[in-house]
């Protein structure tokens, strides 16, 4: 991080001498009698950067958010193929794996997704769940081969479910990068400061003005603040995919009862 402060330090040092250096340098014909023309050039800069930052920012957030849900929609899908591949193991066993998979589903949507939302972590209760169909099905022998192509393919199926469980957590606390929030903070202070530094008149109708600049910046940073968290948010990553996997483990359900 000292690097990166001595570098724009250097960069400020190096454009001021630039600036008396050429000043010694050009001609009389070139300088203007007044500095208005310096301001206009800042202000405009200001805005610029204030409007990439925030356009860069919302779109790192957007790009969070969706690989958020695709992991939400590959644990998912990894749930119902698990529940799907119980279905060839021992009654006992088959009957045990798919209560378990069905009540993670519940805790997941239930319980897990407020303390998401809220504080940013996962349970460890709802993890525990997900190691107890894992040593639900490894003890599963038999020499019946549909019953070990079973097995097989449940654990794998856990496999991606873990996997995937790991990267939500992964999504749950992940939050923007500070140079990022730096950025955003220093450029929403000047252009708040707009209105002073372009020695603008106090007026009822710039008075108005700046208040409705004063909502925009903070309309700005409250999406942000909003959007920077994939599972805090108004418009957070929904549990619908863990809402149609229990659809699924229905019409499961329905087809065994049918054979």
């Amino acid at each position: 991080m000292d690097q990166e402060i001595f570098i724009v330090i250097a960069v400020a040092l190096a454009t001021v001498t630039l600036f008396v250096l050429g000043d010694r340098l050009r001609p009389k014909s070139w300088r203007q009698t007044s500095d208005e023309s310096s301001g206009t050039l800042v202000l405009d800069l200001i805005k610029t950067l204030f409007t990439a930052a925030v356009a860069f920012t919302f779109v790192v957030c957007w790009q969070q958010q969706q690989t958020a849900h695709n992991h939400t929609v590959a644990e998912a899908k990894a749930l119902v193929d698990v529940y799907e591949a119980a279905q060839a193991l021992p009654e006992v066993e088959q009957r045990r794996v798919r209560d378990l998979v069905q009540d993670y589903t519940n805790q997941v949507i239930s319980q897990e997704w407020p303390l998401m939302e809220n504080e940013h972590q996962l349970s460890t209760a709802v993890g525990a769940q997900l190691e107890t169909i894992r040593e639900t099905v490894v003890p599963v022998r038999s020499t019946d081969s549909l019953v070990t192509d079973a097995r097989s393919r449940t654990l794998t199926a856990l496999d991606r479910v873990t996997q995937a469980r790991a990267d939500r957590a992964i999504d749950a606390g992940r939050m923007l990068p500070t140079f990022l929030f730096a950025i955003l903070g220093i450029g929403s202070l000047l252009v708040l400061l707009n209105p002073v530094l372009s020695g603008m008149r106090v007026t009822w109708r710039s008075v108005v003005m700046t208040a409705l600049l004063g909502v925009v910046v903070g309309g700005a940073l409250l999406a942000v603040h909003e959007l920077q968290r994939p599972f805090s948010s108004v418009i957070g990553v929904p549990t619908d995919a863990f809402a149609y996997a229990q659809s699924q483990f229905q019409l499961i359900d329905d087809g065994s009862r049918d054979e």
